[in-house]
């Protein structure tokens, strides 16, 4: 039975998504602030967190950068702050998917069940892919990157986004195929996902992100990973 972590500060909407989780076969963890949410997080370890941005004293953005300190598990903002400002900065904070109040249940849970696959989207093969003369690695049995020698630590879904394009290397990929090998089909149409993701990436593995060596962009089409010099 996974175990979900809900952190907010408005009790009815606690109590809804208690009700929600478990009648979906998870178990639920409640928080009532930010403070409250790491104190839980640290002594439960959930196996995924939804997070409400607007919160007092410690907010949502705050509360997140926080948890990736401690968790990879994949972490969902539900959230009234429904602006792109708003959800690139969630993201580039470590949240791997946002849900805007108001919500619908079925939507959030169908979202939640897609992270948690996601996540538990681990090849068992211990296979090492390694390009440019070793400048870049991909571990994929300890699922990070090394960059120039330095280790890349990756959240749940910048990895299987990394990883797509890394097994198809040299080859242009879709935003709605990466869409649909990571997030599902369910996802189709949402872009802004990928482009958001594809930003992450940059800045954590390119040197220059605005002039990259490993992510290319086709405009109107995709993106691909450099495949040169493949060992």
């Amino acid at each position: 039975m996974p175990h979900v972590l809900v952190i907010d500060d408005d009790i009815d909407i606690l109590r809804m998504l208690k009700l929600a989780l478990t009648t979906s076969g998870f178990e639920a963890t409640l928080a009532v602030s930010g403070l409250d949410g790491l104190r839980r997080a640290y002594e439960t370890h959930p196996d995924a967190i939804i997070l409400d941005v607007m919160m007092p004293m410690h907010d949502g953005f705050e509360t997140c950068r926080r948890l990736r300190e401690m968790t990879d598990v994949p972490i969902i903002f539900l959230t009234a702050k429904g602006t792109v400002d708003d959800i690139v900065r969630g993201l580039a904070l470590g949240a791997d998917d946002y849900v805007i109040k108001p919500f619908n249940k079925k939507e959030l849970i169908s979202r939640l069940v897609a992270c948690l696959r996601r996540a538990a989207n681990k090849e068992e093969s211990p296979d090492i892919l390694v390009f440019t003369q070793g400048a870049f690695v991909l571990d994929r049995s300890r699922r990070h990157a090394v960059v120039n020698g330095e280790i890349v630590h990756l959240t749940p879904t910048e990895f299987e986004v990394l990883d797509y394009l890394v097994r198809h290397a040299g080859r242009v990929l879709s935003r709605d195929a990466i869409l649909t090998r990571v997030w599902g089909p369910e996802y189709l149409g949402e872009t802004e996902l990928v482009k958001q993701f594809i930003y992450r990436l940059r800045q954590k593995i390119e040197a220059d992100p605005r002039n990259p060596r490993f992510i290319h962009t086709v405009p109107s089409t995709g993106y691909f990973f450099e495949a040169e010099e493949t060992v």
